[in-house]
């Protein structure tokens, strides 16, 4: 039988290489673009992240004032009109304006212009974890309260998981490949990831990628709530997202959406685009475990860094940062060191780790977008954002997460985690854009 698979995977590489899907093209970011809790724009975030700006406050989007969680990470000023018509602001909920917003941004970040030579070469993929909920749990009320005569025309289209793809597209023009991940936490760094991999096999010349939610409303919140899972440090918001500190209880949730624009090296060359990061590996695993809590061991996320690095084609040692998943719950935290050191070894002592969830709090599916930015900012800009709130490090968690201040630093290689309920695990693999490497 061993033998036969070998045979079967020999004979499939080659139909592969005949077909030309072995050469691997290079993939470099461009442009990125953010809506969070720290900053409304990719340079307001990254400017947040390194002054350790804190994105936690009391919850204003409904009264929670009878709720055990009571603070979160809300997106504060933004205004749909300044990306959308009136009437595409009708036909749009919040998680999809956050999907455009973001993803406008970025092919102006890139001076990208999408046109009816290359619409057809450019895709789209955003991941979500929830959707419209918010328009769900509305419509919900409405047919309750009024009947099902009173729900909206427009229930549907609005709130299901695809549409700020799908919308992202109209709004733009891009007419090539067009997705949606929905993988819980995991579901942002899956869908850059994916995009990843159809620029790397000719599927496309550029993709817009990222993740988005819009998740404080009054069900998601008790829902988490209710599973234990939400810091109840409400009098303190400015000190309830401490990922990897002992006094942790909890995560926070957040909003926004993080997109970036990935090109094909050549691409991006031949029109003179600045060029952050290159993405050179990715791997998704599962820990087939349990719905909710991750392999206390961690070895589905080692699994996923040590196949993303294999994937990029680097050695454990070569890491010189990784944005961390770090929810600031008791079970993840630990669980991700274990799996940090399963794989780096001894260099997981001299590589810096932080959590950005620490000011944004935790975005959900939108968590990979904007943790995906923050990262190929850090290649880019050779410095690494804290880890707030890390006043009495968790005797588990010993390695360094930078406390508190933002640090200058050699990056060559960083990767950025993702790991979602389901046991899904995500990692990519940024490094600095190198000629001929």
């Amino acid at each position: 039988m061993a033998k036969w698979n070998s045979i079967r995977l020999n004979y499939a590489e080659g139909i592969f290489a005949k077909a030309g899907f072995m050469e691997k093209r290079r993939v470099v970011v461009t442009g990125v673009g953010a809506l969070t809790p720290v900053g409304n724009t990719g340079a307001q975030f990254w400017d947040g992240l390194m002054s350790g700006r804190n994105g936690i406050r009391r919850i204003t989007h409904f009264d929670a004032s009878s709720y055990d969680a009571q603070i979160a990470g809300e997106v504060i000023g933004f205004d749909p009109l300044d990306y959308l018509s009136k009437k595409d602001v009708k036909r749009t909920i919040r998680f999809t304006q956050f999907a455009i917003a973001a993803s406008m941004q970025a092919l102006s970040d890139a001076n990208f212009t999408i046109t009816d030579l290359n619409s057809e070469q450019v895709g789209v993929i955003i991941g979500t974890g929830t959707g419209g909920i918010d328009w769900l749990e509305q419509q919900a009320g409405i047919l309750h309260d009024k009947g099902p005569d009173r729900v909206s025309p427009f229930m549907v289209p609005l709130f299901i998981y695809n549409m700020a793809a799908g919308q992202t597209a109209i709004q733009t023009g891009a007419k090539g490949p067009n997705s949606c991940t929905v993988t819980a936490c995991a579901a942002g760094s899956n869908a850059i990831g994916d995009a990843f991999r159809l620029i790397q096999q000719g599927y496309a010349q550029a993709m817009l990628c990222g993740g988005t939610e819009a998740a404080i409303t009054p069900l998601t919140v008790a829902g988490f709530a209710a599973c234990r899972s939400l810091s109840r440090r409400n009098d303190e918001p400015d000190r309830a997202s401490r990922p990897f500190d002992r006094d942790r209880n909890g995560f926070v949730l957040g909003e926004g959406a993080g997109v970036m624009l990935l090109e094909e090296l050549h691409h991006a060359l031949a029109r003179g685009a600045r060029i952050y990061a290159e993405i050179t590996g990715y791997a998704m695993t599962s820990d087939a475990f349990h719905m909710t809590a991750p392999v206390e061991s961690g070895e589905g996320a080692a699994r996923a860094i040590s196949l993303a690095l294999k994937d990029a084609g680097i050695y454990p040692d070569q890491v010189d940062y990784i944005n961390a998943h770090g929810t600031s719950t008791e079970v993840n935290d630990p669980i991700e060191t274990r799996a940090i050191k399963t794989v780096l070894g001894e260099h997981a002592y001299r590589t810096t780790v932080s959590s950005t969830k620490s000011m944004t709090g935790h975005l959900l599916g939108g968590s990979g977008g904007i943790e995906g930015v923050a990262t190929a900012l850090a290649v880019y800009h050779d410095r690494v954002p804290p880890t707030i709130n890390l006043d009495n490090p968790d005797p588990e968690c010993d390695l360094d997460y930078i406390p508190n201040v933002a640090r200058t630093l050699p990056v060559e290689v960083a990767l950025s985690n993702s790991f979602g309920f389901g046991g899904h695990n995500v990692t990519l693999v940024f490094r600095k854009y190198r000629e001929g490497k």
